[in-house]
């Protein structure tokens, strides 16, 4: 029903900087947001966004450093990751559930873009 695909991953030094995309495709506006898994971690939360775009949650680990925005006019939601470092690299997946939380795993999830940042 819910379908997502991310894209805008790639290979960065840390302090650098990379924008997520994900593109949704569904008949409703849903709350999304980000996930990220590193090899031998647990899925982590990183951030998510109401499908108004009025309430806005991160994890301790990326505030201040990540932002996440969506336009909805396009369907799409972003998060921009300033000041990465080696333990940002993970990967990330974009999310979608009907409401955004501080702990938000999703209903729907796309498969995933890779995130490396070498140091």
């Amino acid at each position: 029903q819910v379908h997502l695909v991310e894209s805008g991953g790639g290979l960065v030094q840390a302090g650098g900087s990379l924008r997520l995309s994900c593109a949704a495709s569904s008949r409703n506006t849903y709350a999304m947001g980000w996930s990220r898994q590193a090899p031998g971690k647990d899925r982590e939360f990183v951030a998510a966004i109401s499908s108004s775009g009025r309430s806005i949650y991160y994890a301790d680990s990326v505030k201040g450093r990540f932002t996440i925005s969506r336009d909805n006019a396009k369907n799409t939601v972003y998060l921009q990751m300033n000041s990465l470092k080696p333990e940002d690299t993970a990967l990330y997946y974009c999310i979608a559930s009907l409401h955004a939380s501080s702990d938000m795993r999703g209903d729907y999830w796309g498969q995933g873009t890779q995130v490396t940042v070498s140091s």
